[in-house]
């Protein structure tokens, strides 16, 4: 089993990238929270990882943070959540608010997230709020300094949302109200976000 791998970011999207281990490229499934915080391309990255088999593939899911690997571990183990839903909760939520979601038993919280429904949301609160302990030493996530954002920031973040479980249409209109209500351009990373916000106003 991989658990961390250490190499050169040769490739990063929203949803995934690739790393370069003395020659061996990685691809490894990311939620938003690590993508936001990567090095630039071709600096070094060091990963968490947790390596799911599957009966067809093997798929490596990486995380900047031993507390957002811990998340994720917990939440798949939750009857009907899959590591892909897993993903989007962290992509939605920071560790500290599921953690703060799940103790306070906040399903209205847990079901913003695309893909968890009220009853999806109720088990997690339900199966995971004796065993959060586990990451009850969370602190608030480090600073992130924005990087250079490449061409197209529109059509990256719309391509994340669209992964996260959006329609495309959902996520174009939610992304065209950002846009049109911004007072200048604005960075991918903050078009993801703004987008979330009005994905989830409905």
């Amino acid at each position: 089993m991989i658990a961390f791998l250490t190499g050169r970011l040769a490739f990063k999207a929203p949803t995934h990238l690739t790393l370069d281990v003395q020659g061996v490229g990685y691809e490894v499934h990311i939620p938003l929270s690590t993508y936001y915080a990567l090095q630039n391309l071709d600096e070094v990255t060091a990963l968490h990882i947790h390596t799911h088999l599957r009966e067809d593939a093997i798929q490596l899911f990486g995380f900047l943070s031993h507390s957002e690997k811990e998340s994720f571990l917990l939440l798949t183990s939750v009857s009907g959540i899959g590591p892909k839903l897993a993903l989007s909760v962290l992509s939605s939520l920071s560790v500290t608010d599921l953690v703060h979601a799940i103790r306070s038993e906040d399903v209205e919280k847990l079901a913003t997230v695309p893909g968890i429904g009220k009853k999806s949301a109720g088990r997690i609160a339900l199966e995971l709020k004796d065993k959060v302990d586990k990451i009850q030493g969370v602190r608030p996530q480090a600073t992130v300094v924005d990087a250079p954002e490449p061409d197209g920031p529109y059509e990256d973040a719309l391509s994340a949302l669209i992964n996260l479980g959006y329609r495309a249409q959902d996520a174009k209109e939610a992304l065209t109200r950002v846009t049109k209500a911004a007072t200048g351009s604005l960075a991918l990373k903050e078009l993801i976000r703004k987008g979330l916000k009005e994905l989830a106003r409905g």
